[in-house]
């Protein structure tokens, strides 16, 4: 899968809460650096590894926050990384604005970083 399919296979599966699809598109070594994951598991310093690390992650948000979802804004990517801004619609939240880039390599992220405020 080309870097912008990849992209847009990542928003699709969130958009769908489909973990299992989700996880599908990272490398087994991973890593995922986020402000919400340093707010809600401080001890972590923000950064998760591992796929095993992002299901329990991205379980516990879907159930927190059934109402989840993605508008994406923009996609661009070149062969080594995809970034994503979109729009993060929360329940009974304002709409917040997000970049998420993905380091990729062969057809997997193998890093992804979150930014938001």
């Amino acid at each position: 899968m080309g870097p912008e399919a990849l992209g847009r296979a990542w928003i699709d599966a969130f958009n769908a809460h489909d973990v299992e699809r989700l996880i599908a598109l990272y490398a087994d070594d991973c890593t995922h650096t986020s402000p919400k994951i340093r707010a809600l598991h401080p001890e972590t310093g923000g950064k998760l590894v591992g796929k095993a690390a992002l299901r329990t992650w991205w379980t516990d948000a879907i159930k927190r926050l059934p109402g989840l979802r993605y508008e994406l804004v923009r996609l661009t990517a070149n062969d080594e990384r995809v970034v994503l801004e979109y729009l993060r619609h929360a329940p009974n939240e304002a709409p917040m604005p997000v970049a998420e880039a993905f380091d990729v390599r062969d057809g997997h992220i193998v890093a992804s970083r979150v930014f938001h405020g």
